[in-house]
């Protein structure tokens, strides 16, 4: 009997969420919430990202060490109760993401061994391939002022 109450218990005591009735409302319930996270698109492929997070991506050519990028096409945003995904994107004027590039780096050396039967043929290609790396700022959820 007292394991039966115990289990039904919790079951009381869960808030029960409405879902919100527009975005203004969304946003407000995940800038309550303590963490963030975004679902971003980046030089074609998409990544989840969290604040003070380093991404490694293919080289950029036209930036140097210590440039902020702005990310715009965030597809999701969250917490850990609370999801807005956008219809493609969520506009850049609701949520600002910031990325300051870290370093320019290689990756490990890459072996590529061709050969020809019966022929003596053997070569070897080594390379590096170039990346980028960056660190995610904080995820900015402005205020919008009421109209």
């Amino acid at each position: 009997m007292l394991a039966r109450l115990a289990r039904s218990v919790p079951a009381l005591c869960r808030a029960v969420h409405t879902p919100p009735t527009s975005t203004t409302a969304a946003l407000e319930l995940i800038r309550s919430q303590p963490s963030h996270y975004i679902i971003a698109n980046f030089v074609g492929t998409k990544y989840i990202l969290t604040p003070r997070d380093v991404l490694t991506v293919p080289r950029l050519r036209d930036v140097k060490v210590g440039d902020v990028l702005t990310l715009d096409e965030i597809h999701e945003l969250g917490s850990r109760e609370y999801t807005l995904r956008g219809n493609p994107t969520i506009s850049p004027s609701r949520v600002r993401v910031q990325a300051t590039v870290v370093e320019h780096t290689k990756g490990k050396m890459e072996f590529i061994f061709k050969k020809k039967r019966r022929k003596g043929y053997q070569k070897t290609i080594s390379h590096k391939q170039p990346y980028t790396r960056l660190r995610i700022g904080e995820i900015e959820i402005p205020i919008e002022p009421s109209s």
